[in-house]
């Protein structure tokens, strides 16, 4: 069941992905400003599949935690699952992303004019610096940044190794950084094609302040972005989407 569950969901995702580059073509020629709406609207559809096809649904623990306007946020990135949340998590989400997706045709360009931050990982610094200089501007534009700092994929329970461009980030732009874990890897695997049903838990910590010395805000980053084991009593006391 939960092989033909999951194929019927890989179907409905690259089906609603294709119907989707529709309305994106035109948003791209005649609305550029609405690029963020079908963004979002993927995102809505993709996590609508995966609950009702699946049976993944999904807590948020600590959303008090959020800051009502801008923010940097360094999420844990288990699963596909985690480039979709935030769409649906906060007002106006800018992901930052790997430059070799921008240039995907069709859906690409896209992500520019939906205000997500392109990175080309092995520029080096120039790259870094021109991505806190982005990063800046999304933030005095009222965006919330959303950052993985292991920079890919990571299996689930594996221990956290983080790159050191999220420091960089704190520093320049003087944002606190509001650490997230989650154990989306456990239901929805990278590159796996079964998806399991159950409860994505989302921990979203306190912010972490920029002006902490390096060697204590990492530490303190990488002991936010663990999660401890799933404890369904838990979740069944929380709302789920």
């Amino acid at each position: 069941m939960i092989w033909l569950r999951s194929a019927v969901f890989n179907a409905f995702f690259y089906a609603a992905t294709i119907l989707l580059l529709i309305p994106g073509i035109a948003v791209r020629l005649f609305a550029p400003s609405r690029a963020l709406w079908v963004a979002t609207l993927w995102g809505r559809t993709t996590l609508w599949g995966a609950r009702v096809i699946c049976g993944i649904r999904w807590v948020v623990e600590g959303r008090e935690n959020l800051p009502a306007g801008a923010a940097l946020i360094a999420s844990r990135h288990e699963s596909a699952f985690d480039t979709f949340v935030w769409l649906l998590l906060v007002p106006s989400c800018a992901y930052v992303v790997k430059a070799e997706l921008v240039r995907i045709p069709l859906l690409g360009p896209l992500m520019p004019l939906a205000g997500m931050i392109p990175v080309e990982r092995a520029a080096g610094p120039a790259a870094l610096r021109r991505l806190a200089a982005d990063v800046a501007a999304a933030l005095d534009a009222g965006r919330q940044v959303v950052i993985f700092p292991e920079g890919t994929r990571v299996p689930h329970e594996t221990p956290v190794a983080l790159q050191p461009g999220i420091a960089l980030l704190a520093s320049r732009t003087g944002a606190a950084v509001v650490p997230v874990a989650t154990d989306s890897g456990r239901l929805w695997a990278r590159r796996a094609f079964r998806k399991y049903p159950g409860t994505v838990r989302i921990r979203i910590g306190k912010p972490i302040p920029a002006s902490l010395p390096r060697p204590e805000f990492m530490a303190q980053l990488v002991a936010n972005l663990q999660i401890p084991p799933v404890d369904e009593t838990v979740c069944s006391d929380l709302p789920h989407f």
